[in-house]
């Protein structure tokens, strides 16, 4: 086996023409489809290591916890029954309990039983939760942005915010 003119632990020299539009290089083990997931994989961790401490700060609630408020907020009525949060948020259901009783404490949320079904637990944001959010959310929008920006070059920056809405004064700007 000839030994290769790179060593192991610095990339091999790429030229123009062995990339894709991308600056991917084509001849990758792994699909196109695969590359880009991990890339976004990649930019959803750095966002949530941004926004860990900061949301900690901000609201005195935990990321976690954090993403339930925001799930509930996305929701018509801000409630949603607690086996669908598992299911959205790819979270043990034994773990969400917990989440939910933390949230509970702090006054966020609700909980009842689910119309027509005694087993099933429905949570819902309260009017707390409400203005917490709305007093919170926009510098944490910003921390998304500065680490999407951080992550990926010019281009790919580009297509990762073109994932997300416009800010709301932006579409007032625009219309």
């Amino acid at each position: 086996m000839a030994a290769s003119s790179t060593p192991a632990d610095q990339p091999a020299f790429v030229t123009p023409d062995d990339v894709d539009d991308e600056g991917v290089p084509e001849d990758g083990l792994l699909p196109a489809e695969l590359r880009s997931w991990m890339r976004l994989l990649a930019a959803a961790g750095a966002i949530e290591q941004q926004l860990r401490s900061r949301v900690k700060d901000a609201m005195g609630v935990s990321h976690d916890e954090f993403l339930v408020l925001c799930l509930l907020a996305d929701q018509p009525g801000s409630s949603l029954r607690m086996t669908r949060i598992a299911e959205l948020l790819g979270r043990p259901k034994t773990r969400l309990t917990y989440q939910v009783a933390c949230l509970q404490h702090a006054g966020l949320i609700s909980k009842n039983s689910a119309c027509g079904d005694r087993r099933g637990i429905e949570v819902a944001l309260t009017d707390k939760a409400r203005r917490l959010l709305s007093e919170s959310t926009g510098p944490l929008a910003d921390a998304v942005s500065q680490a999407i920006a951080q992550t990926a070059c010019a281009q790919r920056y580009r297509q990762l915010h073109d994932l997300l809405p416009l800010p709301t004064d932006a579409k007032e700007k625009t219309a």
